[in-house]
């Protein structure tokens, strides 16, 4: 059994036991979050689209850990003016376990 779910503007599929980082959700880690943006659930043969969601379908999980993603370097450049800027981005994540799926 799987259902795609969407949080932080993004669609994963989740089964169940599985761990997924998602954008940084403000919930303490060991507490409990569920979705309730189920785009489709699938269990078998039997299989739910949503329009847009799935009714009475849910997604419960477990928050594991908060974190900052791989550093990204931007450098920009300027030819010729012997001038450049260089940023850097650490992207703020959650990670999550998911407990249960209900269909």
């Amino acid at each position: 059994m799987y259902a795609v779910i969407k949080t932080g503007g993004q669609q994963f599929r989740v089964k169940q036991g599985e761990t997924l980082k998602v954008e940084k959700l403000d919930i303490e880690i060991g507490k409990s979050i569920t979705f309730d943006d189920i785009l489709m659930v699938a269990d078998g043969d039997k299989i739910q689209i949503g329009a847009p969601t799935v009714t009475k379908a849910s997604v419960e999980a477990k928050i594991i850990s908060q974190g900052k993603g791989k550093k990204v370097h931007i450098l920009k450049f300027r030819r010729r003016k012997h001038s450049m800027k260089q940023q850097g981005h650490r992207q703020l994540f959650t990670e999550i376990e998911i407990i249960k799926i209900n269909a």
